[in-house]
């Protein structure tokens, strides 16, 4: 499905509590974070709106909105990298959503197992 999201959301069959509750951008999305359940690991930021949501809620596999193709992609179906969803929560502002997976290899596209294993910034002084 490549359906574009926007700020009101498409029909959709995410639970219309849940739906009231986010709060998203003006695109219609909201940043998810995946974080590896067992560790606290951070493994990757990406975007969901209702649809993204529910599909992950539904589906026990993580489902993001891709930006840049306009399209639904679940995590793992090219790569093999798979999350298994463990629990889902928005945070106190409902505006992130925190999906705590069990990622089977890399969840970083350039195959490091975060998006965050680049060098670190150098803090200043």
């Amino acid at each position: 499905m490549t359906s574009t999201p926007g700020a009101t959301p498409p029909a959709s069959s995410l639970d219309p509590a849940v739906a009231a509750r986010l709060k998203r951008g003006a695109d219609g999305l909201v940043p998810a974070i995946a974080q590896q359940y067992d560790t606290g690991e951070v493994l990757m930021l990406g975007w969901m709106d209702d649809e993204a949501l529910h599909r992950t809620l539904t589906t026990g596999r993580c489902t993001y909105w891709s930006r840049s193709r306009q399209e639904y992609w679940v995590k793992g179906d090219t790569s093999g990298h798979v999350q298994h969803v463990k629990s889902v929560a928005l945070d106190c502002d409902a505006d992130t959503v925190l999906v705590k997976v069990d990622q089977t290899g890399a969840a970083c596209h350039t195959g490091d197992r975060t998006c965050f294993d680049a060098d670190a910034l150098p803090l200043g002084k």
